[in-house]
């Protein structure tokens, strides 16, 4: 796991189009398949990743996610991480569990996984709006980072997906 605390600048339209390129040409490239487990981004990471042409050689799917039910039922995150109070579904635990949970069910070679509170709503203790726990999973490898981010729920969705397309653009790299 690691920390992020510094808040990133608002990603244009551009800036995810180039950076889901990206990601799509890196996995073609190297003969990999991709996934995403979404939760507060709703499936934003998939649809930046399918808008690029050609996407299909290299992605497998993703799983939106945003009932625990779903995360449970779905990716195999375990009760116990989600049932847990102070871990839940807003943490490393519950973002690595949904990354290595997409790779599983997508059969793909590396996942990326978003879960956090988007805002205005949903804070808790030591959770405020716009924490936004990822998980990237490949073979042999789990991990995942928080961010804490600034601005309305439109604006903390699009720094996530810039940021969960950056993490599937250093896994494939």
């Amino acid at each position: 796991m690691s920390l992020s605390d510094s808040d990133i600048e608002l990603p244009s339209d551009d800036d995810l189009s180039r950076l889901a390129g990206e990601v799509v040409l890196l996995g073609v490239s190297s003969g990999s398949l991709v996934g995403t487990a979404e939760s507060c981004t709703g499936g934003l990471v998939a649809a930046a990743l399918t808008s690029v042409s050609g996407s299909s050689a290299t992605v497998r799917g993703g799983v939106v996610s945003y009932a625990i039910g779903v995360k449970h039922d779905v990716l195999g995150v375990s009760s116990d991480i989600l049932d847990t109070p102070g871990i839940g579904a807003v943490s490393s635990e519950c973002a690595e569990a949904m990354a290595a949970g997409a790779r599983l069910v997508l059969s793909c070679d590396v996942a990326v996984s978003v879960t956090g509170i988007a805002g205005p709503t949903g804070a808790e203790p030591n959770k405020p709006v716009g924490s936004v726990w990822f998980g990237i999973a490949s073979v042999g490898s789990t991990k995942s980072e928080l961010h804490l981010f600034s601005g309305n729920r439109d604006q903390v969705r699009r720094k996530a997906t810039f940021v969960a397309l950056t993490m599937l653009k250093d896994a494939l790299a």
